[in-house]
């Protein structure tokens, strides 16, 4: 095995589209991260096979933050320690509903839980009446495309120099920032497309593809404000293409500072 990188911080998206939360641990599970997208909102107007509304048709849901009600308990499975302890490992269960529930703090400070219809008809306001929402909830992560995303921050570093300007790295929402062990190029994960990693003392995933980019990264992570010339040098420049996708292949706890190492050097 060859160590390649350090996770640089780990983050998580209770609510599909909203702020992230970066965490110091995280349990990375065949279906996700731990409490990552475990809510959406479904939206009647949405195109077929993407059926949330998403911060490209509501730029203000990046100012809306979610909190979880008792984060202890939304931080990994319940019998976490009992599913480890078997060998070759139990597949850990999800966490009781009232575990996930959460708080939303809203642009004007308002706070409502994820569950009051109040939230529903912000997220709403100037949108068309075709635009029907419903929450949803699940036990896995509502991604578009692969359980888990990673990308480099050398990657972030060149579409920032490349740009003349600051490049928030959360305008990516990856679930895993890392930095190399040596000095790399912008871009050099897509190297990893098709190998296995370990990530921390036990979990291992497998790089499936680089990761499409859509107009997400051109909306500050904060405020929603839409500068089209990130996702368009990121599309001319680079295929349209940051970071990487991943499957998990082996379940297991992750924490800031875990060595990154390839599998199948």
């Amino acid at each position: 095995m060859t160590t390649i990188g350090t996770v640089e911080s780990l983050w998580r998206y209770p609510v599909k589209s909203m702020r992230g939360e970066e965490v110091t641990e995280a349990f990375m599970g065949f279906s996700g991260i731990y409490g990552d997208r475990c809510y959406a909102i479904r939206n009647s107007a949405a195109r077929k096979g993407f059926p949330y509304l998403n911060a490209n048709v509501q730029q203000g849901m990046l100012a809306y933050r979610p909190q979880f009600r008792q984060p202890e308990r939304a931080s990994k499975p319940p019998n976490l320690t009992e599913a480890m302890a078997i060998a070759p490992g139990a597949t850990s269960a999800n966490g009781d509903a009232e575990d996930m529930l959460l708080d939303v703090v809203t642009p004007s400070g308002k706070v409502v839980s994820i569950d009051d219809p109040a939230l529903l008809e912000l997220l709403g306001e100037g949108l068309k009446q075709d635009n029907q929402l419903k929450l949803v909830r699940s036990d896995r992560a509502l991604t578009d495309c692969r359980p888990v995303s990673l990308i480099s921050l050398p990657t972030v570093q060149q579409i920032e120099s490349e740009m003349g300007i600051p490049i928030d790295k959360r305008r990516f929402r990856a679930n895993i920032y890392f930095d190399f062990a040596s000095d790399s190029e912008g871009f050099a994960e897509d190297s990893l497309v098709g190998r296995r990693l370990r990530i921390g003392s036990s979990a291992s995933v497998m790089v499936l593809e680089r990761d499409p980019r859509c107009k997400m990264i051109s909306l500050d992570p904060d405020t929603g404000e839409h500068n089209p010339e990130v996702f368009r040098k990121v599309a001319q420049a680079h295929g349209n293409y940051a970071g990487v996708y991943c499957a998990v292949m082996v379940e297991g706890l992750l924490k800031k500072g875990d060595s990154i190492e390839l599998l199948d050097a």
